[in-house]
């Protein structure tokens, strides 16, 4: 465990505890308000992350920009994260032992942030915080509380990308976030 977030970036900066540290350009921490009621997961970073070092900064981070405008969400009050800090290979789902390595990483992201609310973008996050037990189709848009933290599956925003369809459904769990998030 970190004390301060400064320890755990610089940790992340150099990570080797996995394959993915061979071809990456740079580390993606995560970004945000370090005291958000809502931070949201996704499962790595892709090609244009890698390059800038910020998670969800490509074609499916400005659909998820575009969705947050929408709705009334800004950015820089939620906190923003991935499974695993380093691209994988074509940008491949993370494997398990890849997850496993960066998974400290993530809970101590989550402790120091102290989230009321975790939206788990796609399947690779649901199943690594949530258990292999858990299907994306099966339990997106359902709230499971654990340790007084409510978690809501949604898809991925990529996931948008590739089947239009998906986004009422992407932006109705949006929606039911931030109405939880005013809530508590």
């Amino acid at each position: 465990m970190y004390e301060r977030w400064e320890e755990l970036e610089q940790a992340v900066s150099c990570c080797k505890k996995c394959r993915l540290c061979e071809n990456r350009i740079n580390t993606v921490f995560g970004t945000g308000n370090k005291e958000a009621k809502v931070m949201f997961i996704g499962e790595g970073p892709g090609a244009d992350e890698d390059k800038l070092g910020e998670p969800f900064v490509g074609k499916a981070g400005k659909l998820m920009n575009m969705a947050f405008e929408g709705i009334g969400i800004k950015r820089q009050e939620v906190y923003i994260a991935n499974i695993v800090k380093c691209r994988p290979p074509s940008n491949r789902n993370p494997q398990d032992d890849e997850a496993k390595a960066c998974m400290d990483y993530l809970r101590n992201q989550v402790i120091f942030v102290k989230p009321k609310i975790i939206v788990l973008l796609g399947s690779v996050a649901l199943k690594n915080i949530l258990g292999k037990e858990y299907n994306i189709t099966a339990s997106r848009g359902k709230w499971v509380e654990k340790n007084g933290i409510f978690y809501l599956p949604t898809w991925h925003p990529a996931a948008l990308l590739r089947d239009e369809t998906k986004k009422i459904d992407f932006w109705k769990d949006l929606k039911n976030a931030k109405e939880k998030m005013e809530l508590l």
